[in-house]
């Protein structure tokens, strides 16, 4: 076992209680994909047309494949868009072995790659996500075309006060005590306890998404592993921010090949808005997107924003491939709109300095109003 798994424990039970359908919105597909000791529920939009480059989506802790429906739709005619639920949420039942560390969320991100013969891809995380595909993509680059992430969940030094809550989930027995105090709330009161965390403006959500959400509280709430999904999964994401060498996740972002763009809300309240100039110095060949009004999920917030960048980002990956390996720098700023945006391309030399990227990661801060 590697020092980055947890101990197995035993399945809360593959077979799963009657719960209500997974919600599949106008166009989507779900399927059920058994894999070496998980099985994955993806979803999918048939692409506008055929010879689309893949992309596969990657959500965030307590979230799923749904995180990324009307993002998928904005790009269905540029990529052949799936999204995965990650082993114990969404539709996907609980691992065999118990592991939601992030090499194991990892590993079966890789395992669904290599199964389906579609990488690479053009890969997207969220939050945790964000860090189970930032291992990906460091060690297995053979199989990402680009890399999108929308506030990754990197290790921090000095966290939020406002994060400590979600963090504590990691900790031995809170998770049963919060079960227990939390009895009596309902799922809209979850939810709107959850919109005001993960949102820039709760406002924003439409009442059709707050029903849509209500709904899938309601059967998350039926499933015997929620809150060991839970709780397992935060607890694999202390695990690696504390581990160090080739295994630390800055080192495996440093090792990152692909075209990266970064996305980062000024109000997000569980990753600190200024590790987006740590992240800009670090990942290799960056783009950073600033969006001073988005919270913690910016492709459910800004979807039109955060479309276009990736869209910018697909038009410029054959150039900055090249750049990468040229050993040129590149370094700009441009508007992209959506709440006084900022996005600034940066590359790391072929002598491995990042001076170019820290400034323009200064840049776009003050930009942003930070």
């Amino acid at each position: 076992m590697s020092s980055t798994e947890l101990p197995s424990a035993p399945a809360t039970a593959n077979v799963l209680p009657k719960v209500a359908t997974v919600r599949v919105a106008e166009g989507e597909r779900l399927r059920s994909v058994g894999l070496p000791g998980i099985t994955l529920t993806v979803r999918s939009r048939p692409p506008a047309r055929e010879g689309l480059p893949p992309a596969l989506y990657v959500h965030g802790l307590g979230g799923s494949s749904q995180n990324w429906s009307t993002l998928m739709e904005r790009l269905e005619g540029h990529v052949d868009c799936e999204a995965v639920d990650l082993p114990g949420f969404g539709d996907s039942p609980p691992p065999d072995d118990g592991d939601y560390s992030i090499t194991a969320h990892a590993r079966a991100v890789i395992r669904y790659l290599d199964a389906s013969g579609r990488g690479p891809v053009h890969l997207f995380g969220n939050s945790l996500g964000g860090a189970v595909t930032t291992r990906v993509a460091a060690v297995r680059p053979d199989l990402v075309r680009t890399l999108t992430l929308v506030s990754p969940a990197l290790p921090e030094i000095r966290v939020q006060r406002t994060a400590v809550p979600t963090a504590l989930l990691a900790v031995p027995g809170v998770t049963g005590l919060f079960a227990r105090l939390s009895r009596g709330w309902t799922a809209e009161q979850r939810v709107r306890g959850v919109m005001h965390l993960c949102y820039g403006d709760p406002e924003r959500v439409t009442p059709e998404g707050f029903r849509n959400a209500v709904e899938e509280m309601e059967r998350r709430l039926q499933l015997p592993y929620f809150w060991d999904a839970m709780t397992r999964s935060a607890r694999g994401l202390v695990n690696a921010y504390t581990l160090g060498g080739q295994h630390a996740l800055w080192r495996q972002a440093e090792r990152v090949l692909a075209p990266t763009l970064l996305i980062y809300g000024g109000r997000d309240q569980l990753v600190g808005y200024r590790m987006c100039r740590r992240a800009a110095r670090t990942f290799r060949d960056s783009r950073l997107l600033s969006l001073p009004e988005a919270g913690h999920v910016a492709m459910m917030e800004y979807p039109e924003v955060v479309g276009r960048a990736f869209l910018e980002l697909l038009a410029e990956a054959g150039e900055s491939a090249a750049v990468a390996s040229g050993g040129r720098v590149a370094a700009g700023e441009a508007a992209t709109g959506g709440g006084e945006a900022a996005t600034a391309a940066v590359g790391r030399g072929a002598d491995g300095a990042g001076g170019r990227a820290a400034a323009a990661g200064e840049a776009v801060t003050e930009n942003a109003g930070s």
